[in-house]
């Protein structure tokens, strides 16, 4: 029985070709356009790394200047000065810890066909790459050692190891970066946190960008005077050269701890207050402020990275599904309430009220099935574009799937319903009304 009415459902949607085909089109594009912007929101807004989010702290320290401070108002920077980032590296307070910040680098290929060219990147320290789970396709990161004798040693992504030195393994061969020769001795894999990752440790204005390209250790970028990527705080009016420039009390340095448990974020704090308050006495730090930890997704709320203007996408999007909706039931009742006459004569040779209602709600189960697999596609298909344009998106990974089935439902049940109002009314009237009615 089923098989019969579905192929009934069938040919009655083949009798009004267009119509069918705007009603699936409409669901379509609803479903399409909420399941691609609130799964980019869900990129955007995720945990990047689910697995230790609690235990990767941020610590912010207000070394901002007395002058025009209110008691109470937030830190001026959110990052900071190059002497307390040594301080807390020297203190070893927490299972690892890392400092970094971006840099501007001129890369001279060895290749002879390829001309020099700018690349951008981050001076961390060694623990940076198994604080954040990063994958090497060959070799790994520098050494608590090298990063000691600030060695002229670099990481290099995948992308710019294959557009130097192809497929082979670089890891060995010398670099010459900023006129300088550098040794390779890791080359990154594929890392699915990049994206999310710099909305929170990269540069500062929180660019949603693709991986950084090379890295250096954190005393090496220091004692080449890298350019650094990015803006500070630092005023004018510092005296010149690089240590002076990085002595001052410019805000501009990241800085990350890995607790072994989250329960050790409560001494942490404590650490940080007995730091601040023998700063205070030394007279670098002059505000009171409090001094605060964020772990990673505090830190994304902190940072602002899913902002207003993005929350009200997903809620335009959303809208614009019940939008599409309401428009398939508009459809749907209009196809479906000039078939009074074909009820009125099913009825009349003995057709049952539940039997009409399983042909149709077969026949409007059809429609909203096929708006919905062709959103999917649709969605998939916008995706999969967004994806090739930043390369180290990758969003099946981090799809919201109750999302995307709470979005296929409602289009299944909106075509359900919208059918089943005018058969439930048509199957109210006695069929002999309605026959003498046609």
């Amino acid at each position: 029985m089923f098989q019969y009415y579905f192929m009934l459902g069938l040919r009655s949607l083949r009798r009004n070709p267009a119509l069918t085909a705007l009603m699936v089109l409409t669901l379509a594009v609803g479903v399409a356009a909420s399941i691609a912007t609130l799964t980019i929101l869900h990129v955007m807004s995720g945990d990047p790394i689910p697995h230790k989010s609690d235990r990767l702290l941020v610590p912010v320290i207000d070394n901002g200047p007395l002058a025009g401070y209110t008691p109470g108002e937030e830190p001026n920077d959110r990052q900071l000065s190059y002497r307390d980032a040594n301080n807390l590296l020297a203190n070893k307070v927490a299972e690892r810890s890392t400092a970094l910040y971006g840099i501007s680098v001129a890369v001279e290929p060895a290749r002879k066909e390829l001309p020099l060219f700018n690349a951008r990147g981050l001076a961390p320290t060694s623990d940076f790459f198994n604080m954040f789970d990063v994958p090497f396709r060959y070799g790994a990161g520098w050494s608590p050692a090298e990063d000691k004798a600030a060695a002229d040693v670099v990481v290099l992504s995948r992308q710019l190891a294959e557009k130097l030195y192809g497929d082979s393994d670089p890891v060995g061969q010398r670099l010459r970066i900023n006129s300088q020769q550098y040794q390779v001795v890791g080359v990154l894999d594929k890392w699915n946190v990049v994206p999310r990752f710099h909305r929170i440790i990269g540069t500062p204005d929180g660019a949603f960008s693709d991986e950084d390209e090379l890295y250096v250790p954190f005393a090496t970028s220091v004692r080449h005077e890298m350019q650094r990527n990015g803006n500070s705080s630092c005023s004018s009016d510092i005296a010149p050269g690089y240590q002076a420039y990085l002595d001052s009390e410019c805000t501009w340095i990241q800085f990350w701890f890995e607790l072994r448990s989250a329960r050790e974020r409560g001494a942490l704090q404590d650490y940080l207050n007995s730091y601040a308050t023998e700063q205070r006495k030394l007279g670098r730090l002059q505000r009171q402020a409090p001094n605060k930890l964020y772990d990673v997704r505090e830190w994304l709320d902190y940072m602002k990275v899913v902002g207003n203007d993005n929350k009200l996408s997903a809620w335009l999007a959303f809208g614009f599904l019940i939008l599409c909706l309401v428009n398939t039931i508009g459809l749907l009742l209009a196809k479906f309430s000039v078939r009074a006459a074909e009820v009125g004569i099913r009825r009349a040779l003995g057709a049952s009220r539940r039997e009409i209602f399983q042909q149709f709600l077969i026949e409007t189960t059809v429609i909203g099935l096929a708006g919905g697999l062709l959103g999917l596609l649709l969605a998939f298909g916008a995706l999969a574009l967004i994806a090739m344009q930043s390369k180290a998106l990758t969003v099946v990974a981090h799809m919201d799937w109750l999302m995307l089935l709470l979005t296929f439902a409602l289009s299944v049940l909106a075509a359900v319903l919208a059918g089943l109002l005018p058969t439930w009314r048509a199957c109210q009237t006695t069929p002999a009304l309605q026959l003498k009615s046609q």
